[in-house]
């Protein structure tokens, strides 16, 4: 009888555990091995040690991509934070049809990022486009979008008449209309997550502020934002993972990471040198190098996460 109470709770688990085992773990360890490897989808080919790792560092394209992954990473996880916050307490404050907003609000996250992509791309069509649509209302010249190399800074300082070194330029305006799109994407489902958070806080500390003479601003600096840093820092972690693995939206929005390689981010460019270059070994040591980056990030998060309030 102990004995069958000692292995049930397995017997529930191994379902799972096997689905883990035979698509992550196995699949993770084989990429581990093949990236030693010159390995093509011909067959597998002679031992090359760290050949592929080595090839790293003189690889421009490589470089590139982890430039344009960090741009996104830079802007798209702030974003991501203060956005849905800010809609979160607006959110908050509503009295009727609580349901309705919230349903709207996350609707584009449930949304097929394949749809949703094909949508964005239309609008930011250079004819007819509803951003360049937009921009017209406003008196705006139309804009390139997706097809612009360029850095947003670069453009931005030279209509003032200024010029910027290239370094300065930011991500491309291509990159960054993706960025806004990105973030818009996972706007509804960062927002519910602040919005469950609020809800958790006890009115009576919102009191004691008030009656301390604390206006609505200092509320939400001292109070607020303090008691909403476990949710912050879920967020935080969980949108700088997904930041580093961003791909449909490069795939069906631009031409293989065009304008110049502007757009192609690290994940994309682990696809393309694995299934369009059928160059099996060197992908999987960049998405080898990918893993430990992101691993790298979610430890040092982790050590951070004594500084939350819980």
């Amino acid at each position: 009888m102990k004995t069958k109470k000692k292995i049930t709770p397995f017997i529930y688990i191994f379902p799972a555990l096997l689905l883990l085992v035979l698509f992550r773990f196995i699949p993770i360890l084989l990429s581990f091995v093949i990236s030693f490897f010159e390995f093509r989808v011909t067959g597998i080919g002679h031992f090359i040690g760290l050949q592929n790792y080595t090839r790293l560092f003189t690889d421009p394209e490589f470089w590139q991509s982890m430039l344009n992954t960090f741009w996104l990473v830079l802007i798209a996880v702030p974003a991501s934070i203060i956005f849905p916050l800010a809609f979160a307490v607006l959110l908050n404050q509503i009295k009727w049809l609580k349901g309705f907003f919230r349903s709207i609000y996350f609707m584009p996250f449930v949304t097929s990022l394949v749809a949703v992509s094909i949508v964005w791309k239309i609008i930011y069509a250079e004819e007819g486009g509803l951003a360049n649509t937009a921009l017209g209302w406003l008196g705006i010249n139309p804009q390139l979008w997706l097809a612009q190399p360029k850095g947003i800074f670069t453009l931005m300082f030279s209509s003032w008449g200024v010029q910027i070194p290239n370094w300065l330029g930011g991500p491309s305006q291509a990159l960054f209309a993706i960025i806004v799109m990105t973030v818009w994407k996972s706007l509804g489902y960062n927002t519910i997550i602040y919005l469950s958070g609020l809800q958790n806080i006890s009115k009576v500390y919102y009191e004691a502020a008030e009656m301390d003479g604390a206006g609505k601003w200092r509320q939400f600096t001292k109070v607020t934002v303090p008691l909403i840093s476990p949710t912050t820092f879920y967020v935080l972690l969980m949108t700088t993972i997904t930041s580093f693995q961003v791909f449909a939206q490069i795939y069906m929005m631009t031409d293989k990471g065009g304008p110049l390689g502007t757009t192609k981010l690290i994940v994309y460019y682990i696809y393309e040198k694995g299934f369009d270059d059928l160059d099996m070994g060197y992908a999987s040591a960049v998405a080898l190098v990918l893993f430990l980056m992101i691993l790298g990030l979610t430890i040092l998060q982790r050590r951070l996460e004594k500084k939350v309030n819980y």
